[in-house]
């Protein structure tokens, strides 16, 4: 269905970013500034695309902020005289030149999504295409998505160690690469959308950043180059190659099934620099009564890549049907909806997929001549934000187990993170527990069950005593053998090193 209002041009360069940026920020329309006008309930309705309660709000005010957030964040319109006052030295005509608004008569509405995004230390803003929600019709199929869930979990997830060179792989609006600017000297971003490095390239310089664009299909356009750092939120979604199937440039990578994510791992070991890392999100499917550690650990056979997969969720096909089809505007009940619906059936069955996965895979390139380590966890409750600092500590505990053996954990001086706490349960009357749990509080907050030895070296692993030390003085309390008690517990505590609840 064509939309009655057709996407947007890219916005020109020729204007002035950084006095716009400015104007934006004397007119409130930042993160705080939006979240001091709305307050918490209609702030959490608009980052889930409900623009109701925020509606109601800004109905009642007519400051530079409620204009701004009207017009550019829940897609309404405005008039001249309001949009005039508020941005200062950009009255509605500039801004209609920049090609950020359309109007007509004394009617302004928005021909982009724009709104302000930030971290712990960073103020952005980020143009996209309107949404289904502000243009009431399904999405083109060259839609630019903005800020969603899949960008912001792939930025919190991200390590934001210093890097010469970083690649953006399927940047969209972006988002991923304003995240690298602040620890990446040089970034290229790429996407197969001419659009979308279009409208990439304008949230460059609105934001004061300079990236390299460069279009292309997965590593085609970087043939030959390694980076220290890749990212990629791909266009992951497993898409039927139906007719009425909407195939969206931001979500359909061209691919039956996960072939997308497959394809993009096989050729990580030509394009990362030794000790290098790369941070994706992905789908994949799991045959019926397979398991998803045998499908995604396949994927790094023969690769020589370290590789570390957290499963965060799982659907039926019916469910991920149900998701995507709805995806972009299009509801149940409308006409082609349940078309769609049978189609990913079809196509799930024609595979006989049991379930989806969806999960963060970090993944790296040794730096050493050694084996690589894969390590594969389902994690589906809350976790850390932002993940980041956890999964750099996980790469280089990780790395260093994998660098120094089991001796060589033996001879660390280790102490319990300052996260952890320990459970003991057991039968009322009785002396000892049956059930001894320690649990992590940031992180992951992984969970693991230990037994007796563990428990016993946890509550004197302060650094001052070797592992080995340390074991070999328990096993002689509990009058075992030091060797049998030591080859019990050394698989617990390199899961206990490689999460961070015992640390150097």
């Amino acid at each position: 269905m064509p939309l009655t209002i057709p996407p947007a041009p890219p916005p020109p360069l020729t204007d002035d970013p950084a006095a716009l940026r400015r104007a934006l920020v004397a007119g409130g329309f930042t993160t705080d500034g939006i979240a001091d006008l709305l307050g918490p309930l209609p702030s959490a309705a608009l980052h889930r695309e409900q623009r109701l309660p925020a509606d109601l709000v800004t109905r009642e005010t007519d400051s530079p902020v409620a204009t701004l957030v009207r017009l550019f964040a829940l897609g309404l319109p405005v008039t001249v005289r309001q949009l005039d006052r508020a941005l200062a030295g950009w009255d509605t005509r500039r801004l209609a030149a920049a090609g950020l608004v359309r109007v007509d008569g004394s009617r302004v509405t928005a021909a982009y999504d724009l709104r302000p995004y930030g971290d712990e230390r960073h103020e952005w803003w980020v143009a996209s295409d309107l949404s289904e929600v502000m243009t009431g019709q399904p999405l083109p199929i060259d839609h630019v998505l903005g800020i969603g869930g899949a960008s912001t979990t792939l930025a919190s997830w991200t390590p934001r160690r210093q890097v010469g060179r970083a690649l953006d792989l399927g940047t969209g609006c972006g988002v991923q690469s304003l995240h690298l600017q602040s620890h990446a000297e040089q970034i290229v971003a790429t996407d197969t959308s001419r659009r979308a490095l279009e409208i990439a390239g304008w949230n460059a310089a609105l934001n004061g950043d300079t990236w390299e664009l460069r279009r292309g299909d997965l590593f085609a356009p970087v043939r030959g180059e390694r980076f220290e750092l890749i990212v990629s939120n791909p266009p992951f979604v497993i898409t039927p190659r139906a007719a009425g199937v909407p195939t969206y440039e931001y979500r359909d990578g061209g691919r039956v099934g996960h072939e997308i994510v497959r394809s993009l791992i096989e050729q990580l070991p030509d394009h990362l620099e030794p000790g290098g890392v790369a941070q994706l999100l992905a789908n994949w499917e799991v045959p019926t009564g397979g398991d998803w550690r045998q499908v995604v650990g396949d994927w790094f056979t023969g690769t020589g890549l370290d590789a570390w997969v957290v499963q965060r969720d799982t659907q039926d096909p019916a469910e991920y049907a149900e998701l995507w089809a709805g995806d972009g505007g299009h509801r149940t009940g409308a006409t082609g909806f349940e078309e769609m619906y049978a189609a990913w059936l079809a196509d799930f069955k024609s595979r006989d997929i049991g379930n989806i996965g969806f999960g963060v895979i970090t993944v790296q390139r040794p730096g050493t001549a050694r084996e690589p380590w894969l390590d594969l966890v389902e994690i589906t409750g809350p976790v850390q934000s932002p993940m980041g600092p956890t999964i750099d500590a996980g790469l280089r505990a990780r790395t260093w187990l994998a660098e120094v053996g089991d001796e060589g954990l033996l001879d660390a001086r280790l102490r319990v993170a300052d996260d952890v706490t320990e459970e003991r349960h057991g039968r009322p009357g009785a002396d000892d527990p049956s059930v001894i749990v320690v649990r992590q509080g940031g992180g992951l907050r992984r969970a693991f069950q230990v037994g007796t030895a563990v428990a016993a070296y946890l509550s004197v692993a302060d650094g001052e005593l070797s592992v080995r030390q340390a074991l070999e003085a328990i096993a002689t309390l509990l009058e075992v053998a030091p060797d049998a008690l030591i080859a019990d517990a050394l698989p617990v505590l390199r899961d206990l090193v490689a999460d961070g609840l015992l640390v150097r």
